[in-house]
C-alpha cells in the first residue's frame, strides 16, 4: 500500500498539539433509533470545522525550507482551502487558494481571513484545479492536493486512530466518501490494528463517483445535493486503490436521509453538521437493517453549513414530522368566517404562523375566499385532530402533501 500506519502514526506525532484531539462519544438515542451502538467522532469541532486541517498540517510540516518560502497553492472552495490558509500561516508559509467564481463570499472571506491570497477563477472546480496547476508552474508553488497524497491520506488516517483508541472494540467504521482521503486513511490504519474490522463507504446518491469506479456501475452523477463537499465527479486515483484493497462496501444515501441527519445532530446531539458530515449517519438511518446489533463508528467529518440553509433543513424536518402544514380552507367571504376557522386552531392548540386570503386566483364562487394558512403543532396527530374539527363544522380543507 502507498501509505501505512507508520505513516499514519508518525503523522499523528507531527500534528499532535496543533489540532484538536476531538470528542469520540457513544450516542445513546441514535442507538436506540438505529438499533445498533452508534458512536459519533466530532470531526465539526476543529478550529476550521472540519477534519481537512489533519492532512493539510502534515503535508505542510514536512516541506523543505525552500518549499516553504516559495509558498503553497490549493484548489477548494470549502474546508481544504480553509485547512491550508490557516495552517499555513500558523507556519508562516505563503498560501495561495484558487475558488471557483461562484464560490459563496462568505467562504471566500473566511480563507481570506486565515491569511491567504484568494484567486477567483472558472465556473467549476475543475477549470480552478487547473488553474491552480497552471500556476504551479509558473510561480513555483508547492500544489497541496485535496485529497491524492499520500501525506494527506496519512494525515487524515490520524482520525482513524483516535476513533479506536477510543473505542477499540468497534466492528464497523462508517466513512463518508468525496475525492476518498478521508476513508483511505482510516480504513488503512482500521486495518492494521483490527483486519476483521468492517469498513463501509458513504457517497451521496447524486455523486456516486468512487462506487462507479469501484463496482464498475454506471449510475449518472450530478445535481444539487446538500451534501457539496463529497459531491465529487472525480476521486483519487492513490485513493481508490486503497478503496479497492480496504473498503467492503459502498453505500449510497439519498438527499431525504442527509437532511435528516442533519437535523437529528441538531435536535439530539446539539452539533452543527454539514451534509457532508452527516453522510455516515444518514446510511444508517436509510437502511438500519444492515447495521442492527453492530457496534458502529462514524465521523462527523465537518460542521460548514451556510445558517440560512440549515434553517431551512430545520423547518422542512419539522414538515416531514407533520408538526408544520399548510392548508388551503374554502369558506365564504363574510365577516365571523375568519374567526370560527381560527378558533378551530385555539381549540386544538395549533400556532397560526401565516395566513393569506386568496379570492382573485381561484375556482370557487364569486362569494367565497380561500384561505391559506400555515400553522404548526407539537406533532403530527394535533394537526389531525384540527383537520377533522374543522371538516366537522363544513370547511373544505385542502391540505398540503408532507415532503
Amino acid at each position: 500500500m502507498s501509505v501505512t500506519i507508520d505513516d499514519i502514526r508518525a503523522a499523528a506525532g507531527r500534528i499532535e498539539g496543533q489540532v484538536v484531539k476531538t470528542p469520540m462519544n457513544h450516542s445513546r438515542t441514535l442507538s436506540e433509533i438505529i438499533g445498533a451502538e452508534v458512536w459519533l467522532k466530532f470531526e465539526n469541532l476543529q478550529f476550521t470545522a472540519a477534519y481537512k486541517e489533519r492532512g493539510a498540517l502534515n503535508k505542510l510540516s514536512q516541506l523543505t525550507e525552500e518549499e516553504m518560502t516559495r509558498g503553497v497553492i490549493a484548489a477548494s472552495a470549502g474546508n481544504h482551502a480553509q485547512a491550508v490558509a490557516y495552517h499555513g500561516a500558523r507556519l508562516g508559509i505563503p498560501v495561495t487558494i484558487v475558488m471557483p467564481e461562484p464560490t459563496p463570499t462568505m467562504k471566500v472571506v473566511q480563507t481570506e481571513g486565515h491569511g491567504a491570497n484568494v484567486v477567483l477563477h472558472g465556473k467549476v472546480f475543475d477549470d480552478a484545479y487547473g488553474y491552480a496547476r497552471e500556476l504551479e508552474d509558473e510561480k513555483g508553488f508547492v500544489f497541496v492536493h485535496p485529497f491524492d497524497d499520500e501525506d494527506i491520506i496519512a494525515g487524515q488516517g490520524t482520525v482513524g486512530l483516535e476513533m479506536l483508541e477510543a473505542a477499540p472494540h468497534l466492528d464497523m467504521l462508517v466513512v463518508p466518501i468525496g475525492g476518498g482521503g478521508l476513508i483511505s486513511g482510516i480504513a488503512t490504519a482500521a486495518k492494521a490494528i483490527n483486519p476483521d474490522i468492517e469498513i463501509v463507504g458513504v457517497e451521496a446518491a447524486m455523486f456516486p463517483a468512487m462506487k462507479n469506479i469501484i463496482e464498475g456501475s454506471e449510475i449518472e452523477i450530478g445535481g444539487d445535493t446538500l451534501a457539496e463537499g463529497i459531491a465529487v465527479k472525480h476521486p483519487g486515483w492513490k485513493t481508490r486503490e486503497i478503496i479497492k484493497e480496504l473498503v467492503d462496501r459502498i453505500d449510497l444515501v439519498p438527499e431525504d436521509d442527509i437532511e435528516h441527519a442533519v437535523a437529528l445532530l441538531v435536535a439530539i446531539e446539539k452539533s452543527v453538521v454539514e451534509g457532508a458530515g452527516a453522510a455516515g449517519l444518514a446510511a444508517m438511518l436509510a437502511n438500519p437493517e444492515r447495521f442492527a446489533g453492530r457496534k458502529v463508528g462514524t465521523v462527523l467529518c465537518g460542521g460548514n453549513i451556510d445558517t440560512s440553509l440549515l434553517a431551512n433543513v430545520l423547518m422542512r424536518e419539522l414538515v416531514r414530522q407533520g408538526r408544520i402544514a399548510r392548508f388551503r380552507i374554502a369558506a365564504e367571504d363574510r365577516p365571523g368566517a375568519l374567526a370560527a376557522i381560527t378558533t378551530k386552531f385555539h381549540e386544538h392548540r395549533v400556532n397560526i404562523l401565516e395566513t393569506n386570503h386568496q379570492r382573485v386566483f381561484t375556482a370557487l364562487p364569486a362569494k367565497d375566499t380561500m384561505i391559506e394558512v400555515e400553522c404548526q403543532a407539537r406533532d403530527a396527530e394535533a394537526i389531525d385532530r384540527l383537520v377533522e374539527a374543522l371538516e366537522e363544522c363544513g370547511f373544505a380543507v385542502d391540505r398540503t402533501t408532507r415532503i
